[in-house]
């Protein structure tokens, strides 16, 4: 067993849903400590781990919501708040749909440069930042505007957050921090916006790893890699578990400096190598 399939795996499990950039990771990583590119397979699969991860971390939302979209669509209507929520999070998946097909050449040229992801992690560390500092302002004694919960979430909320989910398709843009980001731009409680981000993810995923298989399965390339894309299923499942609860247990009370910083060390590092190896 290849140790650097489990880590990779619980790489991306761990950084899917932590605020640091999962893709930024899996680029600047291997790249950094001169690993090969992880395989379309290997991926794929870690992708899928990640997928069932956010399913079985929020079975209870799931059903509630699908049970909210039959009542909705034979009633015709959106009284059910899981049937609105349903619906705002397709409303929420559409920008990130239409810019990776359109813009797929742009994105997959970035993905082939660490230096871009490393400055990508530098625009993450922003948008963590400007929310946080957004927040205090919102939230102080003198502006004392009270948050948002998940079942006041709006059109132009789930709008606005798919628009950030659609941007961090680039590499070294966390998905996760762009999203909750947008979500506490538009005046939602922390948890809302963590958790609007996280159920927002299983579309996207979904959508890209039945991409990836498709491709695979034309060009045949399953073959001899079943141990590895075990094992990197496994682990990313695993950590991926732990980082949604931990990070919601988090985002609850803390700011999410910590993670501006992390994706500023990162990216400096990044640039700094990228530049001494010219």
């Amino acid at each position: 067993m290849d140790p650097r399939a489990l880590f990779l795996g619980l790489l991306q499990g761990a950084t899917e849903f932590l605020p640091v950039s999962s893709s930024g990771h899996l680029v600047l990583i291997p790249w950094l400590l001169g690993w090969p590119l992880p395989s379309l397979a290997f991926d794929t699969m870690v992708h899928w781990g990640t997928l069932v991860a956010v399913i079985a971390y929020f079975w209870r939302d799931w059903l509630a919501l699908l049970r909210g979209a039959w009542v909705g669509l034979r009633a015709r209507s959106l009284n059910d708040p899981g049937a609105r929520l349903f619906l705002l999070l397709i409303v929420g998946t559409i920008p990130g749909v239409l810019a990776g097909v359109l813009l797929e050449d742009f994105f997959e040229g970035m993905f082939a440069r660490p230096d871009a992801a490393a400055g990508f992690l530098l625009l993450t560390a922003a948008l963590l930042t400007l929310a946080e500092l957004g927040w205090a302002r919102r939230s102080s004694v003198l502006n004392p505007r009270a948050p948002r919960a998940l079942p006041a979430l709006s059109w132009a909320d789930a709008l606005v957050v798919g628009l950030a989910q659609a941007v961090a398709i680039l590499p070294g843009v966390s998905r996760s921090g762009a999203t909750i980001a947008a979500g506490l731009g538009r005046g939602l409680e922390r948890e809302a916006a963590a958790r609007f981000s996280f159920l927002l993810s299983a579309p996207v995923i979904l959508g890209a790893g039945a991409m990836q298989l498709w491709q695979m399965a034309r060009a045949g390339t399953l073959a001899g890699e079943a141990p590895l894309l075990v094992a990197g299923f496994l682990t990313a499942l695993v950590s991926g578990f732990a980082a949604i609860h931990f990070l919601l247990n988090y985002v609850r009370r803390r700011p999410l400096y910590p993670f501006a910083l992390y994706c500023i060390l990162l990216g400096i590092l990044g640039l700094t190598v990228a530049a001494l190896r010219g």
